[in-house]
C-alpha cells in the first residue's frame, strides 16, 4: 500500500521557481510559468519493488551489476591464486572485459562497455558505488531514466574510448561513467541560468575539480575520467535539462528507444566477453 501511494503521489517541483506544485497544473501558481507533464522514468517493479526509493532505482540497478561483476572477478582471482579478493590481478580483469588497447583495437570494442562495469579493488568499487549512488539518483530525477541510461552508456564508451587512445595500460571501473553524470548536472547547470542553476554547476564543477586532482595519483586514469565527463555532458547537452519536462511525446519516446538499444547494446557486451573468456580458457 505504502509503495502505491508514493507512485500515486501528486506533488512536483516547478522547473523555474523550484516551488511544490501538483501534476494537475499546467501553469505554476506561484511564478506563472507553463509547466509540462512529468518527464519519462522507470517504475519500481518486479522483485525488488518496495524495497528501493524510486528516485534511485535504476542507479540501485546498476550498482547491483556492478557489485556482482567484482564479487565473480574476486572469486576467479583468488581461485587463480594471482590476486585477492581485495585486489584483482590484471589477467582477471582483462578476461572479465576490461579496456587493453591492443585488444580493442584488434577488434574487440565490447571492451569499452563492459570495462565500466569492472572494478580493481574493494576500495575502487567502494568509491565509485558511494559517489554514483547519490549522482545517479540526481541525474535521473531531472533527465529522466531514458536518457539518463544514453549518458551513462555514452559517458562510459567515450571515457575508455579516450583512455585507451592515450593509455597502453588496461583500463576498468565506473567512474568514467560517473564522470560522465557528473558532466549532465553541469550541462544542467549551464542551461538554467537562475541561482539555482548556479548553485548544481558549482557545486558538479567542484566535484569534477576534486575527481581530475585524484586522478593525478599514480595507477588512476584521467583520461577516462575527461573522456566520461566529455560524453556526459555533450548527450545531456542534447538532451535538455529542463526541457524535457516540456518534450513530444515522440521525442521522449525516441529517448525511450536509444535508452532500449544502449541496453541490448550492453547485453550483447557481455555476451562478447563471455564468449571470448570461454575461447581462451576461463
Amino acid at each position: 500500500m505504502e509503495s502505491a501511494r508514493m507512485a500515486e503521489d501528486p506533488r512536483r517541483m516547478c522547473p523555474h521557481c523550484r516551488a511544490f506544485i501538483t501534476t494537475k497544473d499546467k501553469v505554476c501558481p506561484y511564478c506563472n510559468e507553463r509547466v509540462g507533464p512529468r518527464s519519462y522514468r522507470a517504475e519500481s517493479t518486479g522483485m525488488l519493488a518496495g524495497f528501493i526509493p524510486q528516485a534511485r532505482y535504476t542507479t540501485v540497478l546498476i550498482l547491483f551489476i556492478n557489485l556482482a561483476f567484482y564479487i565473480a572477478t574476486g572469486l576467479y582471482s583468488t581461485r587463480g591464486g594471482q590476486g585477492s579478493f581485495m585486489d584483482i590481478d590484471g589477467p582477471t580483469l582483462v578476461g572479465f572485459g576490461a579496456a587493453y588497447s591492443p585488444y580493442v583495437f584488434a577488434g574487440q570494442w565490447w571492451r569499452l562497455v563492459t570495462a565500466g562495469f569492472l572494478h580493481g579493488g574493494l576500495l575502487h568499487i567502494l568509491f565509485n558505488s558511494w559517489a554514483m549512488f547519490d549522482v545517479g539518483a540526481q541525474v535521473d530525477q531531472i533527465y529522466g531514466t531514458p536518457r539518463m541510461l544514453v549518458i551513462y552508456f555514452i559517458s562510459t564508451v567515450t571515457g575508455f574510448l579516450t583512455s585507451v587512445m592515450t593509455r597502453p595500460v588496461l583500463a576498468v571501473g565506473a567512474s568514467a561513467a560517473l564522470c560522465g553524470l557528473i558532466g549532465a548536472m553541469v550541462a544542467a547547470g549551464v542551461r538554467d541560468r537562475s541561482a539555482f542553476g548556479a548553485m548544481i554547476r558549482g557545486a558538479y564543477v567542484r566535484w569534477f575539480i576534486w575527481i581530475l586532482v585524484f586522478s593525478l595519483m599514480p595507477g588512476v586514469d584521467m583520461a577516462a575520467h575527461v573522456g566520461g565527463f566529455v560524453g556526459g555532458f555533450a548527450i545531456a547537452w542534447v538532451a535538455g535539462a529542463g526541457e524535457t519536462r516540456y518534450a513530444s511525446p515522440w521525442t521522449n519516446r525516441l529517448w525511450q528507444l536509444c535508452a532500449v538499444f544502449c541496453v541490448i547494446l550492453t547485453a550483447c557486451c557481455f555476451l562478447k566477453m563471455y564468449l571470448s573468456f570461454r575461447q581462451f580458457g576461463g
